[in-house]
């Protein structure tokens, strides 16, 4: 009786599919707009966990709701985004009112002779008026300069001042000023009469003002660039590692510079799997019992009880020390046998959710009779079908908090725009990828605290070790010099690559 209403069961499932099989879907040019809207970011994190056996097609508006520790963590990132704001703002006005008095400084040296005494200068010859050119390409190309290089968005907010650019700013202070100094007291006082000679001052003053602009692209773009050291950058939960060759820089530029390649060379950080070890830990030791044969009226008392127990955990678990290796490997093999058999039908799931899809040309939009799908609506379609073997697999593999049910389908469109395959699709899933991939509330690490025992403005040097601390976990960097390389020359004579055959009667050549 069981066989046969089994059976029937599966009669009607294969019906089903059938049935499935025979509809399609067809979508026609993606639209200008987002593919699923500008939708809230925050409502990922408040989804239902069984999402994959409740999922139907979305076809309305939804509403998201925010919890305390939400708000919180909302309020503490809006005061670090205000600091880290202020502090940058502030950067960015010195930084424009030095550029507007370095630039305005030749102009004013030029303009002031005209104002103060114009009557007693001399007439400006054509030497003196090719100056003019000269000083105005020089300032338009610093101009240029100091905007490509100085004037470029933050990659991140580091802890002490940059050494460099804070010598490159006291060095254009002093100059400027004593340009000022120069000219108050031996043009301005004695007002000059010599005005191409007051030119040719302030075309010296842009000369010298390129060639700062020349030593700051080599001190702060060039002189790095060159690697002297090897930083080996470990991941204290999983031991993750990655290795960097680096030139001269301070602790916390090199900091900056690994915290950018962390993000895309590491693997996301997902602490589900760690815990599986503490888990089968926490299995072990509680299927230990330990029985009071003498009764709760023993002799030794409560003392004894309590010593006697602790030596009975502890020989019970060197008992089982040594057939702990064979469960650990059952254990795993059956991980990996569900793994094999859930990935196998998510991939049958997806192929026949895209066979659904078909994509129509404009001139046949205007014959069929079919209903025509943007892509997102295709993909909230289809996407049913293949939930619950999405869902199953991403829990086996750990990974359901990586992907919520709208960013999965928000993929999915993307993937049914451009007209890629399953495989293409489930690439995202089957294999873990870089930090990036996933969106910023995935990251789990938005600031981090550099530790070191040397200063952070100092430079890099053979054993530096410092770490980078975030909420879950630590970037350990150790610091190694690359060795020097010393090559020799070995000349080879083409004479010597010549060879005679010997043939011998007992050969059988």
């Amino acid at each position: 009786m069981f066989l046969r209403e089994r059976s029937r069961d599966r009669h009607k499932s294969l019906s089903k599919e059938s049935s499935r099989s025979e509809k399609s879907v067809t979508i026609n040019a993606p639209p200008e707009g987002p593919l699923l809207g500008n939708q809230s970011v925050r409502g990922e994190e408040v989804q239902d966990d069984n999402w994959g056996e409740t999922t139907t097609a979305v076809t309305g508006t939804s509403e998201h709701s925010l919890s305390q520790e939400d708000i919180v963590c909302i309020s503490k990132d809006l005061d670090d985004s205000v600091g880290l704001d202020c502090k940058h703002y502030l950067n960015v006005a010195l930084s424009v009112i030095l550029g507007l008095v370095v630039l305005l400084t030749p102009l004013a040296f030029l303009i002031l002779p005209h104002l103060l005494w114009p009557d007693r200068l001399r007439a400006c010859g054509t030497a003196c008026e090719g100056l003019f050119i000269s000083v105005a390409f020089k300032l338009l190309i610093l101009l240029l300069a100091v905007w490509a290089l100085f004037f470029r968005p933050p990659r991140a907010g580091l802890p002490r001042i940059f050494i460099f650019q804070a010598l490159l700013a006291t060095l254009v202070l002093l100059f400027v000023l004593s340009y000022w100094l120069f000219y108050g007291v031996r043009i301005l006082d004695s007002q000059d009469e010599d005005y191409q000679g007051i030119v040719q001052y302030a075309v010296s003053l842009v000369d010298a003002l390129l060639f700062i602009h020349y030593l700051a692209v080599v001190l702060l773009e060039l002189r790095q660039l060159q690697p002297f050291f090897s930083l080996c950058v470990t991941r204290s939960t999983d031991g993750a590692t990655q290795h960097y060759n680096l030139g001269q820089l301070s602790i916390q530029r090199a900091a900056v510079v690994i915290l950018e390649n962390y993000y895309k060379d590491f693997p996301v950080h997902n602490p589900a799997i760690l815990t599986a070890s503490k888990s089968r830990t926490t299995k072990h030791l509680a299927g230990l019992k330990v029985y009071n044969v003498d009764g709760p009226g023993g002799n030794n008392g409560a003392a004894g009880i309590a010593q006697s127990q602790s030596r009975a955990m502890i020989a019970a678990a060197a008992r089982r020390r040594d057939s702990s290796h064979n469960e650990l490997y059952y254990e795993e093999a059956e991980h990996e046998r569900r793994v094999r058999k859930r990935r196998a039908r998510l991939v049958v799931a997806v192929e026949e959710a895209f066979t659904h899809i078909h994509r129509m040309q404009e001139a046949e939009q205007k014959k069929a009779s079919v209903d025509v799908m943007d892509p997102r609506e295709a993909a909230q379609a289809i996407f049913p079908s293949m939930a619950r073997a999405l869902q199953k697999y991403l829990r086996t593999t750990r990974q359901q908090h990586l992907h919520s049910m709208e960013s999965i389908q928000q993929h999915l469109a993307f993937c049914i725009t451009n007209n890629m395959t399953p495989k293409a699709f489930l690439e995202s899933y089957l294999t873990t990828g870089p930090t990036l991939q996933y969106g910023k509330d995935r990251w789990l690490a938005r600031h981090w605290t550099l530790v070191s025992e040397a200063s952070v403005t100092s430079g890099l040097k053979d054993g530096t070790i410092f770490l980078l601390k975030c909420i879950d976990f630590n970037l350990v960097v150790t610091t190694k010099k690359i060795p020097y390389i010393q090559l020799a020359e070995e000349f080879i004579d083409p004479k010597s690559h010549k060879f005679v055959l010997r043939l011998q009667s007992e050969t059988s050549v």
